[in-house]
């Protein structure tokens, strides 16, 4: 649901602005009954400057009244302006913008041609002019001044130093004196409330206003600046002056605004920011000394509830980048939460959807993120649980089998079952001949990419040279994720892990996100006196409760141009981030996910821990840069993959309900065209040591990979198409062959046990020669293969010590088998349940 009136006219436009008139008790007019063609007593009752800077045309007289068009029913400057002009009251009708325009063209010609914009030198001292401006200047209880006069008061070239000439332009003012208090301002619009607003804010001193006509206003304009669009402003927020205001409080010392400064010399910045992510002042003492700066007076958001009227007029995306909250409507005012003063570009997104006057007060940075959030936090979770669902229903996990994979499953099964009763071995011996097939040629598969690893080196690569020369002043804000659920025994850890980090802490976007009702965590982040660059998202209480969606309702908040997952026990490497930036500007434009190596760091706490240790070093520093280099999906880990903001939100970012959302996410992003790169940068997590645990986290990846594959198989003939031949095989040996060679594994360890011990005949029938033979191939492969990749993995990473632990991996095959049928079985009855993954058990807390 839209919480502003669409652009253009007709249809939900028209629909909108019949409704705002209803509200209003004001005629609505569409865009026949306004003017179609110039009319000179029209035009004269209000000029082209004051038609379109208030965003009205007049439509008729009506006796001594005269009725015009607004969008907004409050038009009070319009009606003054009427007044003032030709002494004639003012009617007030509702007309969508879009038609407004097309009749203010109608009556006064196109912009560059309204006689009163821009007019030429010629006509500067019209009579005319004067005298309507010097009448509207009576009305308004202002002194009227003619620019052009030789008596006119001289410009004060201080005065012109506290707004830029790109200001003094689009506000269509003119600074000519300034005191402590007030700035002398020369307009041609004297109740245009919003712009005199914006001098208020940005030089810290209440408009004194005189009018002068409008060419008058341009020629001197054009005569004080030169033509000029350099800026002569300060930015209100950065350098000395807070600092200075900082001391002369008592709130920070003088060496502190030297680093600083220092500090701002070197990434950029405003000096009140990166004093806060020093943790020299909190962001309450730096907004005290703004609002003085400013003149914008300092409120506490604590506990306020905005107004849904006022709500209504700005769409919350507007409100959320540019981080203001609209909150009443007081008097025709809109009174504007805000952490800064209102720049140029966030007053021209407002001024798409409200033509009031605009009152900010001021709040911490932390108080409107956090006001934001407890206004939409409904419509958060909304995005975060369904926007996926909506978008692209058959790319959602949400129902495991579709109504045609139903279909396809009974028809098999059924036909399986007729024919194991009229032919039994033969249709076990098929059967058996397909798995060999797929499972040895899934194996043959795994090894070309491991070989292909081996004699290449596949990432995309990032040199010390280039981090070294990388400017800090021009990195990119960079958001972290950072799901966390009963989670509070790590948090410290979390903290300095994040601490290590090589970035900018002004330029880091923390998101610490946790479960609302997961009160220990939040104690324990509570307590840990969080730096201002990590901030706690609590998501509202719901189903289902998974990490992606968690990521998703952080997703929403995010103010980064990348995006990275961590999870909480990571140790990623300090150079991290600056690598992924790196990467990202020398990467070609299809690749959107920068993959970084995931592996552990508590390896010999156990037998467990050194068999998953081989795995991941074989997956991630050998099997998914042979992905890459094979332009073919790749299952993403799950944490450490970099991504670009906009490019995820367009994906449709991770599916809630798939619970390897990694993995599902890798695959949408090659089907879209858009491409992963590996670089070599590890970051270290927790390898899990209790067997219980790992097997739940085992389940949970086995269900996932099943979810993938029932996902993207809906149109297997689509995807085919859509990615391509090589594509649609390798991802039916990556990710089918995954969970497949798990289940599988058992029933052939079975039978080869039942064999040895009773020599059955119908076990020797089930495998005519040329089957056994191809099996026994098959299981030198297969274990060739698995055992083979651990070793290389293992040396490949450096840890030859784990390489003997390789020869003993059919154990941990084992245990792969356990947790894929518990996956399975749970994919039936709970497919969308989260197997929690308790960290912490690395009681010594090895480094990598």
């Amino acid at each position: 649901m839209s919480l502003g009136p669409p652009e253009g006219a007709g249809g939900p436009a028209d629909a909108f602005f019949r409704r705002l008139a209803a509200h209003a008790a004001l005629p609505y007019l569409v865009g026949g009954e306004l003017p179609a063609a110039r009319d000179a007593g029209l035009a004269s009752v209000l000029p082209a400057t004051f038609a379109r800077a208030f965003g009205v045309v007049p439509v008729r007289f009506e006796g001594d009244r005269v009725l015009v068009a607004a969008s907004t029913p409050a038009a009070d400057a319009a009606r003054s302006a009427v007044f003032g002009l030709s002494g004639r009251q003012t009617s007030i009708a509702i007309a969508a913008p879009e038609a407004i325009r097309r009749a203010q063209e109608s009556l006064y010609g196109p912009p560059e041609a309204a006689p009163l914009e821009r007019p030429a030198r010629a006509t500067e001292a019209d009579a005319g002019e004067r005298s309507r401006y010097r009448a509207l200047a009576r009305h308004a209880g202002l002194e009227f001044v003619d620019l052009g006069e030789p008596a006119a008061p001289a410009v004060d070239r201080e005065a012109l130093a506290f707004l830029s000439a790109d200001t003094c332009r689009s506000l269509r003012v003119l600074p000519i004196g300034a005191d402590n208090d007030e700035i002398v301002l020369v307009t041609a619009t004297p109740f245009d409330t919003l712009g005199h607003d914006v001098v208020r804010l940005r030089t810290g001193r209440r408009p004194r206003l005189v009018v002068a006509t409008p060419s008058a206003l341009d020629a001197a304009l054009d005569r004080v600046t030169d033509g000029s669009a350099e800026v002569m402003q300060p930015d209100p927020l950065g350098g000395a002056p807070l600092g200075d205001m900082l001391v002369g409080a008592g709130a920070i010392s003088r060496t502190q605004v030297a680093e600083a400064l220092e500090t701002q010399a070197r990434v950029g910045g405003r000096v009140g920011e990166l004093l806060v992510h020093a943790g020299s002042v909190d962001e309450l003492a730096v907004a005290k000394q703004v609002s003085r700066q400013t003149g914008i007076p300092l409120v506490d958001l604590t506990g306020t509830v905005p107004d849904p009227q006022a709500l209504a007029l700005i769409p919350e995306p507007i409100s959320r980048r540019r981080g203001v909250v609209p909150l009443r409507i007081v008097d025709h005012v809109l009174e504007l939460a805000v952490s800064e003063p209102i720049g140029s570009e966030t007053l021209d997104d407002l001024r798409r959807h409200t033509q009031l006057g605009i009152r900010p007060v001021l709040g911490t940075r932390s108080g409107i993120v956090s006001l934001l959030a407890r206004t939409y936090a409904s419509r958060y979770v909304r995005i975060a649980t369904t926007d996926l669902l909506n978008r692209s229903p058959d790319e959602s996990a949400y129902k495991v089998l579709s109504f045609p994979q139903k279909i396809v499953a009974i028809a098999l099964a059924t036909v399986t079952l007729v024919l194991l009763v009229y032919a039994p071995i033969t249709t076990v011996i098929v059967l058996n001949v397909l798995s060999i097939a797929f499972y040895s040629s899934f194996s043959l598969y795994k090894f070309k990419l491991i070989y292909d690893a081996l004699e290449h080196d596949l990432e995309l690569p990032v040199s010390q040279e280039e981090i070294e020369a990388l400017d800090e002043r021009t990195l990119p804000v960079y958001t972290i994720l950072v799901p966390l659920y009963r989670e509070a025994n790590v948090v410290l850890r979390l903290v300095s892990s994040l601490a290590q980090l090589d970035y900018p802490q002004s330029k880091l976007d923390v998101k610490l996100i946790v479960e609302e009702d997961d009160s220990e965590t939040i104690e324990a982040l509570a307590a840990a006196r969080l730096p201002a660059h990590l901030k706690l998202v609590a998501v509202p209480d719901g189903l289902p409760k998974t990490k992606p969606k968690a990521c998703n309702y952080g997703l929403i908040q995010a103010e980064g141009r990348y995006v990275v997952i961590y999870d909480a026990e990571d140790r990623p490497e300090p150079d991290q981030l600056k690598k992924a930036v790196i990467a990202f500007s020398k990467a070609d434009e299809r690749i959107v996910c920068i993959q970084c190596k995931l592996n552990y760091y508590n390896r010999n706490q156990n037998a467990l821990t050194r068999w998953f240790t081989t795995e991941y070093s074989s997956w991630f520093d050998l099997f998914m840069p042979g992905l890459d280099a094979a332009d073919s999906p790749i299952p993403l880990g799950g944490t450490s993959n970099h991504l670009i903001r906009e490019k995820l939100i367009e994906l449709g970012a991770w599916d809630p309900y798939n619970v390897t959302e990694d993995a599902d996410l890798g695959i949408r992003l090659h089907k879209a065209g858009y491409k992963t790169a590996i670089i070599d940068s590890t970051t270290f997590e927790e390898a899990n040591s209790d067997l219980y645990n790992w097997i739940r986290q085992r389940s949970r990846w086995v269900k996932g990979y099943i979810q993938t594959w029932l996902v993207h198989m809906r149109h297997p003939v689509s995807l085919w198409r859509r990615i391509g031949s090589r594509s649609f095989v390798s991802f039916q040996f990556v990710v089918a062959g995954t969970f497949v060679g798990f289940l599988l594994n058992p029933i052939y360890w079975a039978l080869t046990t039942l064999w040895l011990a009773s020599h059955a005949g119908v076990i020797r029938s089930l495998f005519p020669p040329l089957v056994y033979h191809s099996a026994a191939v098959g299981l030198l492969i297969g274990n060739f293969v698995f055992a083979y990749v651990n070793v290389v993995g293992s040396f490949r990473r450096g840890y030859y010590d784990l390489v003997k632990w390789s020869l003993f991996s059919p154990i941990y095959w084992a245990l792969m088998s356990v947790g894929a049928y518990k996956g399975l079985f749970q994919l039936l009855y709970r497919p969308h349940y989260w197997e929690k993954t308790v960290h912490g058990l690395d009681v010594r807390g090895e480094q990598p």
